[in-house]
């Protein structure tokens, strides 16, 4: 089974694109961040075209994540982060799909920080920390995947030292992921790939991409139920270079049955 994920940044502005990488990558399973659309603007009838099915949590201009499946029927669970009823973000969707939970989520970026946008990206964190907790303890198979807006550790980021105080690369928020991935989560692409640089993200400006001057910000973490048939995974980078695509690009993983 191939399960991936996707910042779209835009899906409507990006659909050619995804698209044309649905067709080639042929995933079973996708989570998208970012879909900067209104509810009733989401392009259901062009993806149902290509076999899919969706279930999706729209907002306009900002956020918004959804997810694709095709021929696995899913049940929705959650579509908000448990932990603050205030909070209106689009930012997170659960589903129960080919008996497994899959959690979509698209954490704040948090800049300039310091400031009210770091803050609530930590108590984010913070609230996902604990629903991420509840899910282990219910020792069922789960995926927690999307944009965490986190570059875990020197080794995934292009120039540390450039990038100290930004909010993705603070000690704070690194604290969090490291502290998540302790309650017993498997970093898909770090254990497959150690000591690789691999990135995920490349800014549209001063040619990142043609540079490779780049980030990975989207991550798969797997429960012990699963780390266990993690075959492969990697990232579609050639997808970045496409025209008129994300900032991100693709990043997927095989599970053996």
């Amino acid at each position: 089974m191939k399960i991936a994920t996707y910042n779209i940044n835009g899906i409507n502005g990006r659909l050619p694109v995804l698209l044309k990488w649905l067709k080639e990558a042929k995933p079973d399973i996708v989570c998208l961040q970012e879909l900067k659309s209104v509810q009733e603007k989401f392009p259901i009838k062009e993806i149902e075209r290509l076999g899919y099915e969706a279930v999706w949590n729209g907002q306009k201009s900002w956020n918004g994540v959804a997810i694709l499946s095709k021929g696995l029927p899913m049940q929705i669970v959650r579509d908000r982060l448990p932990g603050d009823r205030k909070d209106i973000h689009s930012r997170y969707i659960e589903v129960i799909v080919a008996q497994m939970l899959v959690g979509n989520l698209y954490l704040p970026n948090g800049n300039p920080a310091p400031g009210e946008k770091f803050d609530y990206k930590m108590k984010w964190f913070q609230r996902l920390k604990k629903h991420a907790k509840y899910l282990l303890s219910e020792n069922v198979p789960v995926i927690l995947a999307g944009d965490y807006n986190v570059i875990p550790t020197e080794l995934d980021v292009y120039k540390p030292e450039r990038w100290r105080t930004n909010a993705l690369f603070r000690q704070e928020p690194r604290r969090a992921y490291k502290a998540l991935i302790a309650q017993g989560w498997l970093d898909a692409i770090r254990h497959l790939h150690p000591e690789q640089r691999v990135y995920t993200f490349w800014d549209y400006f001063y040619k990142s991409y043609e540079r490779n001057a780049s980030l990975r910000l989207d991550h798969f973490l797997l429960s012990p139920q699963l780390s266990y048939r993690l075959s492969a995974a990697g990232v579609d980078s050639h997808v970045r270079g496409w025209k008129k695509t994300s900032d991100h690009a693709p990043v997927w993983l095989l599970l053996d049955d």
